[in-house]
């Protein structure tokens, strides 16, 4: 090909020495139709609005989550660090009490069968995790 440069309507890559406006991602000529970019700001608000609702909603499960592990955790190591002269059974309900020192005990003996000041009752599951379980006698 000659060195002369193609007129303006002409697309001509040099490098390649190739006629190539058919391959291009835009339009070469005046004749084509117009690129208008598409207003997608809608779009945004509204999806940008869904997306930090759902996020937020994660975060406030996670929290929520979070919040009851940590009571798990104190109630665990509550019961735990109470006073028991017995080898508790997996899947069996506890109570704690309080003794005159204020210092909490583990018991057989439900609530209703006795005047100890009472804390709440417990089961021992599976994965040796105290677990709180609610009771009909009024703390």
């Amino acid at each position: 090909m000659s060195n002369e440069k193609k007129p303006d309507q002409i697309v001509f890559n040099e490098q390649t020495q190739q006629y190539d406006a058919y391959i291009k991602p835009y339009a070469t000529n005046v004749g084509a139709p117009a690129i208008q970019i598409t207003d997608n700001s809608t779009w945004k608000a509204r999806n940008i609005n869904k997306a930090n609702k759902q996020i937020k909603a994660k975060y406030l499960e996670l929290k929520a989550e979070y919040e009851n592990m940590m009571k798990e955790l104190e109630y665990n190591t509550l019961v735990y660090n109470a006073r028991y002269t017995f080898e508790p059974l997996i899947g069996e309900t506890y109570h704690l009490y309080r003794d005159k020192n204020k210092q909490p005990f583990l018991s057989i003996i439900a609530p209703s069968d006795c005047n100890f000041d009472y804390i709440g009752s417990f089961l021992l599951n599976s994965e040796l995790i105290w677990k709180r379980v609610e009771n009909n006698h009024s703390e």
